[in-house]
């Protein structure tokens, strides 16, 4: 019998050499791969900031749009503090025994209501209050700003509650966590929401 000696396999230099290029080819699809995962990550937390802002902002100026809702006049309900960056309002809209009617008074749940920035456990967030002694609960976290520009009758800007008829609201909430391919901000993308609300009930 004769033995062809080609038919003896691959060398170690071949070997050596297939290696090498698999290795090369798994590294760039670990970086394709790792790319496109931080990608995802960094998207889900933009949409995850953009819906808290829109929720937050729809609450509020359904809410503020309805300051000073009195319909038994008894109330004196309106804008109680004009702030910078928050506001306090009084409506009545319900009773005492919970009906959904007026009853002459803001001392019932939602008609004294306050929005503010707080900070707990390191994150600053933006609350809601329901009543004047209700412990301020959270409907944006990660809030950035909050800012209040008030209006009179002629457009011209006021801090006096009485005058005011409209009012702008903006608010700037932040990613979660930090993109490090994100040199502005200290890396947290940021969104911005500005409305420009004229409660119904105010000058009545």
């Amino acid at each position: 019998m004769r033995t062809n000696r080609n038919d003896g396999g691959f060398t170690l230099v071949e070997l050596m050499i297939a290696l090498s290029v698999g290795l090369i080819l798994i590294g760039a699809m670990y970086g394709v791969c790792a790319m496109q995962s931080r990608s995802f990550a960094v998207q889900e937390q933009v949409a995850e900031m953009q819906q808290n802002a829109r929720a937050a902002m729809d609450m509020m100026t359904r809410e503020i749009r309805m300051a000073g809702h009195d319909p038994l006049k008894t109330a004196g309900a309106g804008i109680v503090t004009a702030g910078a960056h928050s506001i306090v309002f009084t409506r009545d809209i319900t009773s005492t025994y919970g009906a959904d009617a007026a009853d002459g008074d803001t001392a019932d749940p939602n008609e004294y209501v306050t929005y503010q920035l707080y900070t707990t456990s390191g994150i600053q967030k933006l609350g809601r209050k329901s009543q004047q002694t209700a412990a301020i609960q959270p409907i944006a976290e990660h809030a950035q700003s909050l800012d209040f520009v008030y209006y009179d009758d002629g457009g011209a800007v006021t801090t006096t509650p009485a005058d005011i008829r409209r009012i702008k609201i903006a608010v700037t909430v932040r990613t979660a966590m930090a993109d490090p391919d994100y040199s502005s901000n200290g890396g947290y993308r940021t969104y911005t929401l500005t409305s420009v609300i004229a409660p119904r009930n105010l000058g009545l």
